[in-house]
């Protein structure tokens, strides 16, 4: 029993450092296309799900930006936005997945059709703001208020 509870330990412990990971390099994915790709990669080689569904959508996204042939954006933009609605779909009040949404919605191009559900995220953000404990997290939410 006690080998239990440490090797859940040790899997809860490495799955936080895991999201905090994702969380410092989402930001800095969007001007670094080296970072960006290699997220990517990561996240392919996962079963991804619920918060990590909704990251693996927005670098897919992102990686929009990035990508040279005109196909490839679109093609990498929609699939990224469906994992992202996918993800809150499983989760739908999860106040992460909602920001990510709410990330890409408000810096995608209106011709895109992406951005549908700007307002309920915005006031879901600001009213989910104050009950969230992960400082890093709660930054995050902060900052995107602001733009």
């Amino acid at each position: 029993m006690k080998f239990l509870f440490i090797f859940f330990s040790f899997f809860l412990m490495a799955q936080n450092q895991d999201i905090e990971l994702i969380r410092k390099n989402y930001q800095k994915s969007v001007t670094d296309k080296k970072l960006c790709r290699e997220m990517l990669q990561k996240f392919e080689n996962e079963d991804n799900n619920g918060t990590k569904l909704a990251y693996f959508g927005a670098l897919q996204s992102i990686w929009a930006k990035h990508a040279n042939n005109p196909i490839e954006k679109l093609k990498s933009f929609k699939k990224g936005t469906r994992n992202i609605d996918q993800s809150i779909k499983q989760q739908p009040n999860n106040l992460e997945a909602r920001l990510i949404r709410y990330s890409i919605q408000i810096q995608s191009p209106g011709f895109l059709g992406y951005r549908g559900n700007i307002e309920e995220d915005k006031k879901l953000l600001q009213n989910g703001k104050k009950n969230v404990e992960d400082i890093v997290l709660k930054e995050m939410i902060t900052q995107i208020l602001k733009i």
